[in-house]
């Protein structure tokens, strides 16, 4: 099958490898010269053959609607657009409305998988008319993980499912991330535990809490014992904050999400001006000490 994809970035070009490896067609546009087998949008529509088929994989936002509008304006009656970056459940219904005016077919797609998609193969939650989704059946099974296809590929739904899904995925992998790293650092403080790494990796193989993110946490800790190459400072996608925004929409208790989320905006802080308030507080109604800010430190006065 022939595809045009928009976005060659860490995802886009190993997708693109993967599905060329399956036999596809895949004809490529980046802004990157370098890895572009297009001069332009324009340039891409030209070389594909009607009815096309064409994938996003561009950042959320701005730049994911600039680019569904100028291929609006480029593609013709039956085409097929696909958005697989990571773009907001609610812009899909807005994408798809604008593309429909046209007879242009939209279906947006979840992905997860990384860097080791390549490899491994992609998980992919999908939101759409049925139809189209089976006219893209084949991108999708050459991107999936091999075996069976509902262990790696849903039709989640109608336009706009797949991102939701997607994102609430993410919120999970959020709290998931939070649990392993306070699970490793309780196990880095504990006198009694002198090689945290050694039981983690014993916990990767027949316990209940074994998963590819288990093996991501001791491959980091085996290449950088105690993570001295890094700081705490963490970003967050945007995914997890709506997940935590489509809790509170639908009155759904998210506790465990919400905190790796707060957790995250922790990490930001050099010196967090609600934890300053809590020790002044502590100070001013039980005389507990506090660290002053400078070179030295000390304690408050008792009253």
């Amino acid at each position: 099958m022939q595809l045009g994809l928009v976005g060659l970035g860490k995802m886009g070009f190993n997708m693109r490898e993967r599905l060329r490896a399956a036999g596809h067609d895949v004809v490529g546009y980046d802004r990157n010269p370098e890895v572009s087998d297009s001069a332009s949008l324009a340039d891409l529509v030209g070389k594909l053959a009607a009815p096309r088929t064409l994938w996003i994989m561009v950042p959320a936002g701005e730049a994911t609607r600039q680019t569904v509008a100028e291929l609006g304006d480029l593609l013709a009656e039956g085409d097929l657009v696909i958005d697989g970056g990571n773009s907001r459940y609610t812009d899909d219904k807005v994408n798809a409305d604008l593309l429909a005016g046209k007879g242009i077919g939209y279906l947006d797609c979840g992905v997860s998988g990384g860097v080791w998609g390549k490899e491994n193969g992609y998980g992919l939650m999908v939101g759409g008319d049925a139809g189209l989704v089976e006219r893209a059946m084949p991108i999708f099974d050459a991107l999936r993980p091999e075996g069976p296809r509902d262990e790696g590929f849903a039709h989640a739904g109608k336009v706009g499912a797949g991102h939701y899904a997607k994102m609430v995925h993410n919120g999970i992998e959020y709290g998931l991330m939070q649990a392993y790293a306070e699970g490793y650092e309780l196990l880095a403080a504990a006198d009694e535990v002198t090689d945290e790494t050694a039981v983690l990796k014993a916990w990767t193989r027949g316990t209940v809490v074994r998963s590819w993110l288990l093996d991501l946490l001791v491959r980091a800790l085996e290449e950088d014992p105690g993570l001295t190459k890094l700081t705490g400072f963490v970003e967050d996608s945007g995914e997890g904050r709506w997940t935590v925004e489509e809790a509170i929409n639908h009155s759904v208790p998210a506790p465990v999400i919400s905190a790796a989320l707060f957790a995250r905006f922790a990490s930001r802080q050099d010196d967090s001006p609600a934890m300053k308030a809590v020790a002044a507080l502590r100070n001013q109604f039980g005389g507990h000490a506090v660290h002053q800010a400078g070179p030295t430190s000390g304690t408050g006065d008792v009253s």
